[in-house]
């Protein structure tokens, strides 16, 4: 890789960080006059959070911002470097600035809004695929957390479906982030105490 590629391409995945690290959910409860989110609910700042304010349009706005985020972050990248490699990696590290965003001590939410919108950007059927699998299993099992786990992790099968092969490698490492940003919920899972979707106690997703 020649110096101003290699220079072009760092420079588009710090954009993918910095970009992912914007705090939509924050931002949106700031706006709407709902307080901080970090003190409400499970103090998480992405859109699940923000719905436990009560405000369905504040959730919306952060769950489209979120998605969009990474999305965005894959879309301008391939536009600059005409590389959808470097585009993935710049997908997963618009994932990573939300999960540890810099403006916030790198304290920062579970990824899977956004995640969802790298997929979308970089393969549409695997994208929607994984929304579908997300709807399905919370409709079933009622559990926020259970489903985003579901989800992501039938998104490498489905990019071996779907996708061009090395696209896997972006799904495999997308569920591995969404997973370990999930480690509280999953113990919870196991011992019978997540809350499920629409109950009063519900503290984390």
């Amino acid at each position: 890789m020649m110096p101003d590629t290699f220079f072009i391409h760092g420079l588009a995945g710090l954009g993918g960080y910095l970009l992912g690290a914007v705090p939509f959910g924050l931002v949106m409860a700031k706006l709407f006059g709902l307080g901080d989110l970090r003190t409400i609910g499970s103090g998480n700042i992405g859109a699940t959070n923000v719905l436990r304010t009560g405000n369905k349009l504040a959730a919306i706005l952060t769950l489209l911002l979120d998605s969009g985020k990474g999305a965005i972050a894959v879309v301008i990248t391939v536009y600059i470097t005409d590389d959808p490699f470097a585009g993935y990696a710049s997908g997963v590290l618009a994932v990573v600035g939300h999960n540890f965003p810099i403006w916030l001590k790198f304290k920062g939410g579970k990824g899977v809004a956004t995640t969802l919108g790298v997929l979308l950007a970089t393969a549409w059927p695997v994208g929607l695929g994984a929304i579908g699998v997300w709807i399905l299993s919370a409709a079933i099992f009622r559990y926020s957390s259970l489903a985003a786990l579901l989800a992501l992790a039938a998104a490498p099968a489905l990019s071996l479906q779907f996708a061009l092969p090395q696209h896997h490698w972006l799904a495999g490492i997308l569920c591995i982030l969404v997973w370990v940003r999930h480690h509280q919920n999953i113990r919870r899972l196991f011992k019978g105490e997540e809350t499920k979707i629409g109950s009063k106690k519900d503290k984390a997703s």
